[in-house]
């Protein structure tokens, strides 16, 4: 998608801080960190939301969570905890419309988020 940031960042059109890259997935921080560790996974397929996993590209998912799981070791939030997020539609908060992961640690977090 030629107007997607994150598939611009994937095609390194817009700079980002890549801390991980592979034939599947590209992680990077997020320049607006909501918690002292804020990075984001997602897949390089242009898959618009959560809605559109389907039984083709549901292997991704797999890939991704075992990804996110190697990064949280790296990151060194793997043994205290760290929160996985993924917002799903305008409701749900996504204001990226390609599937995205948030991985956020270094902080302890409750919920309801406040």
């Amino acid at each position: 998608m030629s107007d997607c940031i994150f598939c611009k960042i994937i095609n390194k059109e817009i700079p980002s801080e890549i801390i991980y890259e592979d034939d599947k997935v590209i992680a990077f921080k997020d320049v607006n960190p909501q918690s002292p560790i804020h990075v984001l996974v997602i897949p390089k397929e242009h898959i618009e939301s959560a809605n559109d996993i389907d039984d083709v590209n549901s292997n991704l998912i797999s890939h991704i969570f075992l990804t996110i799981k190697d990064l949280a070791k790296e990151l060194g939030i793997d043994r205290e905890g760290y929160r996985i997020v993924n917002n799903c539609g305008e409701f749900g908060g996504q204001t990226v419309s390609h599937m995205h992961f948030h991985i956020l640690g270094g902080r302890k977090f409750s919920w309801p988020p406040g």
